[in-house]
C-alpha cells in the first residue's frame, strides 16, 4: 500500500507540473486533457490515504511521494524544453567573431553598441529554442570566457529572419 500510494503522488505531481507548464506556455488542449488524467490518479491516491488514515506511513508515503514528484515533474519540464529564451550577452571587446559564429551555426543574433562603466562594449541579443539554451552558453563561453549572460523567456515572438530559420530547422542541423 505503502509503495502504491508514494508512486501514485510522483506520477500526480509530475502531471500537475507539466500541466502548469502547459497552462503557462499556452498549451490549453493539451493541458486539459493531462488535468483530466491528473484529477483521477489525484482522486484515487487520496482516496486510499484517507481510508487508511489510522496508518501514519500512508500519510507519510503521500507527502515523500508529493515532494518527489515535483523534483520528477521538474527533471521532465527540463527534457521537454517547451519555448524560447531570449539571451543578452554583453563582450568586453567589440569583437565581430562572437556574433559571426554564433549566426554560423544557426543562431539568430542581433548586435549594437553598449557603453558600460569601463568602456564600450558590445550587446548582443540572440533568440532560441529552449533546448538550445545550454550549448549556446557553452559556445558563448568557448568564444568569450569573460561575457556576461543574462536570459529570460518572451512573451511572444512575431516575425523577423529568425522565425523562418527555425521552422526550416537550420538550427538543429549544426547540432
Amino acid at each position: 500500500m505503502i509503495v502504491i500510494i508514494l508512486l501514485i503522488n510522483i506520477v500526480y505531481v509530475s502531471f500537475f507540473t507539466i500541466r502548469m507548464i502547459l497552462t503557462l506556455k499556452g498549451h490549453r488542449y493539451l493541458a486539459a486533457l493531462i488535468s483530466t488524467i491528473e484529477v483521477v490518479i489525484y482522486v484515487i491516491g487520496l482516496g486510499l490515504v484517507l481510508d487508511n488514515l489510522n496508518e501514519i506511513q500512508n500519510l507519510v508515503a503521500y507527502a515523500v511521494g508529493y515532494g518527489i514528484g515535483v523534483i520528477v515533474g521538474m527533471k521532465i519540464e527540463e527534457k521537454l524544453a517547451l519555448g524560447y529564451i531570449t539571451v543578452n550577452v554583453i563582450t568586453k571587446d567589440y569583437d565581430l567573431e562572437l556574433p559571426k559564429r554564433l549566426r554560423e551555426k544557426g543562431y539568430g543574433v542581433t548586435t549594437w553598441e553598449a557603453h558600460g562603466l569601463e568602456g564600450d562594449r558590445m550587446s548582443l541579443q540572440i533568440l532560441t529554442p529552449r533546448k538550445y539554451e545550454l550549448p549556446l552558453y557553452t559556445q558563448i563561453k568557448e568564444i568569450d570566457p569573460g561575457a556576461f549572460i543574462i536570459s529570460y523567456e518572451p512573451k511572444a515572438i512575431y516575425g523577423g529572419f529568425w522565425v523562418k530559420n527555425v521552422k526550416r530547422g537550420k538550427l538543429q542541423k549544426n547540432e
